[in-house]
């Protein structure tokens, strides 16, 4: 009996986007061509191709370095109406549950991709 109403109090007490998609996505990161240094926000963190978990309430700056060529893109996010509509419908601790923990943010982009390619030299 306790575990069901433990179960029901999780429930009622969070948010729907914090208990169904939780607070992290997994973003990949692509570069043409490959071996690019990903810089997060001004941090190193790797080489093309990767994937990284990102916390969804960020937004993000990401730098792509090859050689000389740099490329700069940010990852934006965005609240999903649905989250929104079903917290309402649970009442106000799920909305303010999904608000403060960012669950009902969603990246833009769930894969990032630059060209840092060379022109061509010219005949």
């Amino acid at each position: 009996m306790k575990k069901y109403l433990v179960v029901c109090l999780i429930f009622v007490l969070a948010g729907c986007a914090t208990l169904f998609k939780g607070t992290k996505e997994e973003v990949s990161f692509g570069s043409n061509p490959a071996g690019a240094e990903i810089y997060i926000d001004g941090k190193l963190m790797g080489k093309t191709p990767a994937a990284f978990q990102l916390i969804t309430k960020k937004v993000y700056v990401i730098e792509f370095k090859l050689g000389d060529k740099t490329k700069t893109v940010n990852l934006n996010n965005s609240v999903g109406a649905g989250w929104i509509i079903l917290d309402v419908l649970g009442g106000l601790v799920p909305v303010i549950v999904d608000a403060a923990t960012g669950a009902w943010y969603s990246f833009d982009m769930k894969n990032v991709n630059v060209d840092l390619q060379y022109p061509l030299p010219k005949p």
